[in-house]
């Protein structure tokens, strides 16, 4: 075994002020490495500007929007063919029951959920079914014609039988599954729900544990106007009631969940219908809140079938997860049979959110919600000896984060919870919310280092080492100093030192943090790359890259470190070379990975294969995804590829079209979020960069990697010149206030339209068209 040299820590915060905010005034610099004493260029005239959007009425959107939508002339027969809805809590999908004739609407809810920890994630705390709706129309069906619109989040088209034609129309919100059908001819609709056994769905992999008491049976009862009450009393205290009514063409349903109280949740369900009203009622307030959703980012590029996929992945985690909700289960919120009914935190929690952060939504972030929520159990979650100072999480839980965890030198699996606030750091740095920061990250990270500081002990090289931990999934005897956890103890460090200047914090343990970064021993590297840990080479093919962490998503190795390009490399390729176990996530961190190298063609080689239906777990007809079960993380973190394709703002540096493939000649990005809370709207064309529009939300330091080659002018808004500062290799450093704007081009000032690009590439829809 050899090891690999420490690599460069990023630099602190004052380093980055001096350097990023340096140099005189500027109105035009040459955009290469050596800079030029700053003259007039074309472009640069004093003019304000404004980049002209097209996307700012429904009609554009509806129109865009409408050439993604997934569609279905033929029915779909399995969950993960059929249309989905969802509001981030409650879930439906649409497909044939089972050898019926009949049109089944799944019913599942995020919050419904066991409450048993004593028989673990996978049955005691595990999510519950809840039911299902189905729609018997009166003849044979024989064709259906469905879209299911982005726009409005809404299915909408009909059902042809033997008997006549049925017309319907279903969507989520606020809790509320509203289904409209008429029927025409001799057609009429029959509408039946069916409570399903509150049992683990895991029970299709293996028998329930000693000890476990199924939950009791369902009661149903009838109000006075009609509203029918499903209730399910669980063992372990709390209930479920789902109530629902039919009122002329309209049906209405809801679900609540409480615990531990016996009747909450019929108060919850009866209340989300007296809300509803009506579909039309409902359907005005559900579509406002998607249009205004849709409106906060745009991008557009030529390849139509991952085009549409990409904003299917948006509408999809905005059905699944919205902030103050319960964090995404592995399944979402479209529980089905699975040996995966819970929340798991070894990679699946963490890939399921990457996404939301460029796409400009943070107020679809239940993981950090999560976590803020439920820092007493991290800290329950540890053995009782070490609560007073650490915090850890299990590698699957229910919502509240509710799962042990083992300890190092035990081969257990101990650093889901530094992962897991990684994903939270993320959301402080595209926002810079500084409550975030302070209240969570910092406290709730602080706890989670200090567990690994306990097993930290000095070798012989003078050097600490971590006992036996798992690196998650690889399947041998957990060795020393995985990989998996030296990476995110140097990423916890130096984030809990950066995090205290930027605090103003003076802590007790920054003398032990600045330690465990100069001692903790190196990487474990040999010929391959990076091995799994001390004396645990990467020998048998893994679908996982926990390995690898430490260059994607965590880039403390990265393409900017030349003496690392090497390692970088031969890791990634040997990953690949084992095969067998790759899995779709496989892909899509392979091509993040390439696409942080700059390499776009490679990048798109290795997302096409999580895509391409003669591998052995394709993308499904819906963009969903199914191993053993539905799986939600891996589609969503393709569309964080593309992101990584797109535009990279890690390392405290935006990269404009780090690695477009070279197909892509046209790509449009518009308020595109970034590390710095910065959005960063930007064209190309023919394969060149147009133009760059920088907006700083909260005045942090700008460096910016244009890929731009001749004489830059960067102006604000109002048509001053900005303060720039050339810092070599295509890198321009702008002090940018806060609330500002800057446009970055080269030549004249050039058309600053947003506009959907041509399709080069056409594809089918998604469903089943």
């Amino acid at each position: 075994m050899t090891s690999q040299p420490e690599e460069h820590p990023q630099p602190p915060r004052r380093a980055v002020l001096g350097t990023a905010l340096g140099g005189a005034a500027a109105v035009a610099l040459p955009g290469t490495a050596h800079a030029a004493a700053p003259t007039s260029a074309q472009g640069s005239t004093g003019r304000p500007w404004k980049l002209r959007d097209t996307m700012t009425t429904d009609s554009a959107w509806e129109g865009f929007l409408r050439a993604q939508d997934l569609l279905w002339t033929r029915l779909p027969t399995l969950w993960h063919e059929g249309p989905f809805l969802g509001d981030g809590q409650l879930g439906s999908m649409i497909y044939q029951e089972p050898g019926a004739n009949r049109i089944r609407f799944t019913v599942q809810h995020g919050r419904v959920q066991d409450h048993r920890p004593e028989f673990g994630s996978g049955w005691g705390t595990c999510r519950l079914p809840v039911g299902h709706l189905t729609l018997e129309p009166a003849g044979t069906i024989t064709a259906v014609d469905w879209r299911l619109s982005l726009w409005n989040a809404e299915l909408t088209g009909t059902v042809t039988t033997t008997a006549g034609t049925l017309t319907l129309a279903a969507l989520v919100h606020d809790e509320v599954l509203a289904v409209r059908v008429t029927a025409d001819g001799g057609e009429r609709a029959t509408w039946t729900f069916h409570p399903e056994e509150a049992i683990s769905p895991r029970k299709i992999s293996e028998a329930p544990p000693s000890g476990y008491t199924t939950n009791p049976p369902w009661t149903t009862r009838t109000a006075s106007d009609g509203t029918a009450q499903v209730l399910q009393p669980l063992t372990g205290g709390g209930q479920t009631a789902t109530a629902h009514r039919r009122s002329g063409h309209d049906l209405l349903l809801s679900v609540g969940h409480s615990h531990p109280s016996d009747t909450a949740a019929e108060a919850d369900s009866l209340r989300n219908l007296s809300r509803a009203k009506s579909y039309n009622a409902l359907r005005q307030r559900h579509t406002s809140w998607w249009h205004a959703f849709y409106r906060k980012s745009f991008v557009s590029f030529p390849d139509q079938r991952l085009q549409s996929f990409h904003w299917i992945q948006l509408y999809k985690v905005a059905s699944a997860s919205r902030a103050g909700g319960p964090v995404m289960a592995t399944c979402g919120p479209w529980l089905e049979p699975t040996p995966w009914p819970a929340v798991w935190w070894n990679l699946n929690v963490q890939l399921e959110y990457w996404l939301i952060h460029a796409f400009n939504h943070p107020e679809l972030d239940s993981l950090a919600t999560t976590l803020r929520q439920n820092q007493e159990q991290l800290i329950a979650n540890v053995p009782a000896a070490y609560r007073t100072d650490s915090s850890g999480i299990g590698r699957s839980s229910d919502m509240f984060a509710n799962r042990g965890v083992g300890r190092p030198g035990t081969g257990a699996e101990t650093g889901d919870l530094t992962w897991a606030l990684h994903n939270v750091w993320l959301s402080y740095r595209h926002s810079m919310d500084q409550s975030l920061l302070r209240d969570t990250i910092y406290p709730v990270l602080r706890r989670a280092i200090n567990y690994y500081l306990h097993f930290l002990t000095p070798g012989s090289d003078g050097r600490l080492h971590l006992p036996s931990t798992l690196s998650p999934e690889y399947p041998v005897v957990p060795p020393q100093d995985t990989n998996y956890d030296l990476a995110l103890i140097r990423w916890g460090c130096q984030t809990l030192l950066d995090s205290a200047e930027r605090l103003g914090v003076d802590d007790e343990l920054k003398p032990r943090w600045q330690e465990v970064l100069a001692k903790l021993t190196p990487y474990p590297v040999d010929a391959n790359g990076f091995m799994i840990g001390a004396d645990t080479p990467y020998a048998q093919s893994h679908r996982h890259y926990s390995h690898l962490l430490m260059v994607y998503p965590l880039y403390l190795v990265n393409w900017d470190q030349p003496e690392n390009r090497d390692l970088i490399t031969k890791s990634v390729v040997h990953w690949h070379e084992l095969t067998g176990a790759h899995r779709g996530y496989s892909y899509t961190g392979a091509a993040s990975m390439y696409a942080m190298t700059g390499d776009g063609d490679t990048a798109i080689t290795y997302l096409r294969k999580f895509f391409d239906p003669t591998t052995r777990y394709p993308c499904r007809a819906n963009t969903h995804y199914t191993e053993a079960g539905p799986v939600i993380e891996t589609p969503l973190s393709a569309s964080q590829s593309l992101h990584d394709m797109f535009c990279q703002s890690w390392g405290g540096m935006i990269r404009v079209f780090p690695a477009v493939p070279a197909a892509w000649a046209d790509l449009t990005l518009h308020n595109f979020r970034t590390q710095g809370a910065f959005l960063v709207s930007a064209v190309r064309k023919a394969g060149v960069t147009r133009f760059i529009r920088v907006k700083s939300l909260a005045g942090e330091p700008l460096k910016l990697r244009h890929g731009l080659t001749g004489r830059l002018t960067a102006v604000l808004e109002d048509g001053t010149a900005a303060r720039t500062h050339d810092l070599g290799d295509g890198v321009l450093g702008i002090d940018l206030p806060r609330g500002r704007e800057v446009l970055v081009h080269t030549g004249s000032r050039p058309d600053l339209s947003i506009a959907p690009v041509a399709v080069s590439e056409p594809g089918p829809a998604w469903g089943l068209p």
